[in-house]
């Protein structure tokens, strides 16, 4: 077998999208792969046939990104084909172009255009679909406007663009730039005549909707501000027919996580935030929609109903629950592992996977079940789940496991300081002789609410092929192990600190083959903030990559997306009320204590950790002295690592190999 080498990653397949057909006889998805050459990602739908058992590529031009089901044998999907739709593309015009293809082939033929971008949509019926799109004010008339209209309000926007009025906040957000009073809406849009009806009002921005099994009613989940965004949400159910917009929020302020119909009644999660601040788990519930009564399900539920299970080896997404019959079909992380469940009308769960590795999508259709996941060290694959069978029904990513040398990950336990039990991992170099010693790096997840596991990396199987040890752990902070042990509020760089020192200390005494003078630090996000707190309090450390991270509490607050909600309900702090304290866990008060040699790197559209964070932390270290180096990925933002561009995705691994080697080898 050859080594794993960096590249490889641009001949990986994600997998996204994940639907059966009414009748569950196909199931659809969306498989992309990178494209070097023109530096972006190559997206197309295949189909596999569940009676027949094969499986066929459906699209070929490269940017069907997305699809939903029409009827048993049509599929709609959004794409930009012809070359007059691109160039008004280019111009900025608000505009989505589907086209319907039959899964027995033939060329993909234009539906019809809807005059927004537009998110999400459903079908109604043959005619009408319920959609959320972008609502911006600067172009909110496009629809209206005749041709010479439409060529004056475009060049009236193009001379815009050189300016950003903000009045509220936030104000922009990662992966999406200046969101100054631009909003998620709801619409019913009928195609037969291309009439677009609102639902929501220009200032509710709607985070989920779902409809009812016979197209009738639509449940949403929406947040209305002015001024300055709450951390809150309310609960929605609108009738088609008549119009009927009823809210159903039941308790202020409640933080819903989804909703659906089941049977007659409505079933939710949420959290109304109260112990556990803005990262509490939520519960199920049951909403009787014509007595109003609700009904706690799960009064000893404690998990996150999502996959946090750490990879780079992922693009697009999937449903993470889904209503078919009886039950309500589900995500949850365990330890560190994601697993598909269900719950009932009663509020009996049902645990339907055991195995380690990650549940990354699923879709449930007349009892049947598939879902995307990586599993035994593979890449993503679509998995069909019978009984308590996994069937894998795709092998895009078996060449890995097969012709590239990986290393398995080595699970271990071990005790805090203070007793409690936490789950460590080591990678072996892949070429591993006993008798030598290997440096080591230990990588730290970002969340903190996220977990590392067992799955694929590619980074960490990079630095192993490379003649690295790689170790990490789940410190407190870290998901899948209920609210208490997650809960950090307060004591960032303290007991997660001490975790992390613990584990390292662990490692090295378990593992003579470490060289303990030869370690290396890395993370991202809040694994970046923990890289730059680690090596303004220790010197145990050779060499350190802090990436997308956090320098400075303070500026955090006022200059992120989610700064000013996040930080204080992190470090129950602002800086009105606390200076002194968020100050104290800055990173920035002990950066003329450092003395590892650091490399940042950082992408210039990152609006969830922004480039001051790592301009401040580089500016600290070469301001004494320290050997810093300062990255920056042009138009990239905190996904840098998971969807950025090809060669940027590249060029970041090559920087951190390049790093290491020059200070552990």
């Amino acid at each position: 077998m050859e080594k794993l080498k960096l590249e490889d990653f641009f001949n990986y397949k994600f997998i996204s999208n994940l639907l059966f057909s009414p009748d569950s006889k196909f199931l659809g998805f969306v498989v992309h792969q990178m494209n070097p050459e023109e530096n972006d990602y190559v997206s197309k739908i295949w189909m596999y046939d569940l009676e027949a058992k094969t499986l066929k590529q459906l699209t070929s031009f490269g940017k069907e990104s997305s699809f939903i089901w029409l009827d048993e044998k049509t599929i709609l999907f959004p794409t930009i084909r012809e070359e007059k739709d691109k160039k008004r593309k280019e111009t900025g015009e608000p505009f989505t172009v589907y086209y319907k293809i039959s899964i027995d082939g033939g060329e993909a033929e234009k539906a019809f255009e809807i005059p927004l971008n537009v998110k999400q949509i459903e079908k109604i019926d043959q005619e009408r679909f319920v959609l959320t799109a972008v609502y911006d004010p600067k172009t909110a008339n496009f629809a209206h406007l005749d041709e010479k209209e439409k060529e004056k309000a475009l060049k009236q926007l193009k001379e815009e663009k050189d300016y950003e009025v903000i009045d509220e906040i936030p104000f922009w957000a990662n992966g999406r730039g200046f969101t100054n009073k631009k909003r998620i809406r709801l619409y019913i849009f009928d195609s037969s005549n291309a009439s677009l009806l609102p639902i929501t009002d220009e200032l509710t921005n709607v985070e989920f909707f779902t409809l009812s099994q016979d197209g009738k009613k639509i449940l949403f989940i929406c947040n209305r501000f002015e001024s300055k965004m709450p951390i809150r949400s309310d609960l929605y159910l609108y009738t088609i027919d008549d119009g009927k917009l009823l809210k159903l929020t039941h308790e202020d302020p409640f933080d819903y996580t989804y909703a659906f119909f089941l049977k007659n009644k409505i079933i939710f999660a949420g959290t109304n935030m109260k112990k556990y601040g803005i990262n509490e788990n939520p519960k199920f519930y049951l909403l009787d929609p014509e007595t109003r009564q609700v009904e706690l399900l799960t009064p000893d539920f404690d998990l996150s109903l999502y996959n946090s299970v750490n990879s780079d080896c992922r693009y697009g997404s999937s449903k993470n629950a889904k209503v078919d019959g009886d039950y309500l079909y589900f995500v949850t992380t365990e330890w560190s592992s994601s697993h598909l469940n269900r719950i009932d009308i009663t509020g009996k769960i049902e645990k339907l996977t055991n195995k380690s590795g990650s549940v990354d999508g699923l879709d449930v259709q007349n009892g049947k079940i598939a879902f995307v996941g990586m599993r035994d060290l593979k890449l993503q694959e679509v998995y069909l789940l019978s009984k308590d069978e996994e069937i894998q029904l795709t092998f895009f990513n078996e060449w890995v496991v097969k012709e590239r040398t990986l290393s398995k990950p080595e699970r271990f336990t071990y005790n805090s300081k203070d007793g409690v039990l936490l789950e460590g991992w080591i990678m072996r170099p892949v070429d591993f002789d006993q008798s030598k010693k290997y440096p080591a790096i230990l990588n730290i997840h970002g969340g903190p609410k996220t977990v590392y596991g067992e799955v694929f990396f590619h980074e960490m199987q990079v630095l192993a092929n490379d003649g690295f040890v790689v170790i990490y752990t789940n410190p407190r902070g870290s998901d899948g192990r209920g609210n208490e042990f997650a809960d950090i509020r307060g004591k960032y760089g303290t007991i997660d600190y001490d975790d992390l020192m613990t584990f390292v200390d662990e490692a090295i005494k378990r593992y003579l083959f470490i060289d303990e003078q030869r370690l290396g630090v890395s993370g991202g996000s809040y694994g970046g903030f923990m890289t730059n707190w680690i090596v303004g309090h220790t010197d145990r450390f050779k060499a350190a990559v802090s990436q997308r991270s956090i320098a400075n509490w303070i500026s955090k607050f006022a200059t992120t997306d989610i700064g000013y909600f996040f930080v204080e309900d992190q470090h129950l702090a602002t800086p009105w009320s606390d200076y002194e304290k968020l100050w104290w866990h800055s990173p920035m008060k002990y950066a003329d204590k450092v003395k590892t040699p650091t490399l940042f790197i950082h992408s210039d559209e990152d609006y969830r950790c922004w480039l001051v964070e790592g301009i401040q932390m580089f500016t600290s270290l070469r301001y004494h002295g320290v050997e810093a180096r300062l990255v920056i990925f042009k138009g990239e933002n905190h996904e840098l690592s998971r969807s950025g561009k090809p060669k940027h995705r590249l060029r970041r691994l090559q920087e951190i190999v390049s790093w290491f080697e020059k200070y552990l080898k």
